[in-house]
């Protein structure tokens, strides 16, 4: 089979990789489509490996059709249509996936469009999930509303009854204003930490999740209101900073990071298993109601994969994901 190699911060080539095999309770997947997250970038700059043991062609999920199943199998047949959230293989003609980490294409999804899904909805719902229900009224606030994770944390925290304010560039605020966002902030020319607490009267966000990280936190701090909970999913503006601990214990604030990739396979509720299901049974049917959607940005030839990365790095990346199609 082809799947796309790379040097560290060289071109990628689509080149012969060994066929991928289905091991015990895996399936092999034919790739219709795979998604493009900053984490690709990240790899292929060289600082951010994948998990010991796993493939390392980039692609964190992707969608497709099921082609051979390993033993152990049940519930999947040759032929279906999946999704998959993936640690590593995506971009590439087949991948060998778990069936603890494939799920179906949703109800009203085509193929392609769901290779939007399994890492947002993952990612998203890892963050939110223990969050108590919002009080009337409560907000949350999405830091890069735009992007494949913000578009997707505005829905699904809108259908968990929080009102949401995001921060994005000026071009995308009817982006994020379709998708539910009652508040879009221009972090170019706004203070996102007047802004919220303005839209509170000076409460401050019950909820903020930040994908800037270390240039961010204290004035994420600033905006949460007391008990508000903070969750970093990504490290765009640095890793390290500095925090008053007695001010988080005066104002009760909880502060939380989290990564997916590399959690475990199975073995628990931390396990990439127990995340995937919650999805299926939470996620799944909102997206099937079509009170969630993957947003698409732009489809791009996977074997144009290095055009689909500059353009995400680039100021005029489009809102949504971006997909590599086959």
């Amino acid at each position: 089979m082809k799947a796309m190699r790379f040097e560290v911060d060289g071109p990628m080539e689509w080149a012969d990789a060994p066929d991928p095999v289905a091991g015990d309770g895996e399936v092999v997947v034919e790739v219709a489509a795979a998604a493009v997250n900053r984490a690709d970038l990240m790899q292929r700059a060289g600082k951010y490996p994948p998990p010991a043991g796993e493939s390392e062609v980039l692609g964190l999920e992707c969608s497709g059709t099921v082609v051979a199943l390993g033993a152990g199998v049940d519930g999947w047949s040759v032929g279906d249509e999946v999704c998959a959230l993936l640690a590593g293989g995506g971009y590439a003609e087949r991948v060998a996936v778990p069936v603890t980490q494939l799920l179906p294409v949703p109800e009203g999804v085509s193929l392609v469009e769901a290779a939007a899904l399994p890492e947002a909805v993952c990612t998203v719902w890892s963050a939110i999930r223990d969050l108590p229900e919002p009080e009337a009224g409560e907000l949350a606030l999405v830091h890069g509303g735009s992007g494949g994770m913000g578009t997707m944390a505005i829905q699904l925290l809108r259908a968990r009854g929080w009102r949401v304010a995001a921060t994005a560039s000026a071009r995308h605020r009817e982006l994020c204003t379709s998708l539910g966002a009652e508040i879009v902030i221009d972090y170019r020319s706004e203070d996102f930490v007047e802004v919220v607490r303005d839209a509170t009267e000076g409460r401050g966000a019950g909820f903020v999740l930040d994908v800037i990280g270390a240039s961010y936190l204290e004035r994420n701090l600033e905006s949460l209101a007391l008990d508000g909970a903070m969750t970093v999913i990504a490290v765009q503006g640095g890793t390290q900073a500095e925090v008053d601990l007695r001010r988080l214990m005066q104002r009760r604030v909880t502060l939380r990071a989290m990564t997916l990739r590399a959690r475990p396979r199975t073995g628990g509720r931390g396990s990439k298993a127990a995340v995937v299901q919650q999805v299926r049974d939470i996620a799944w049917p909102l997206i099937a109601a079509g009170d969630v959607r993957p947003v698409i940005g732009a489809t791009v030839p996977m074997l144009e994969a290095d055009r689909a990365h500059a353009l995400m790095g680039s100021p005029e990346a489009p809102g949504g994901k971006l997909l590599l199609v086959r």
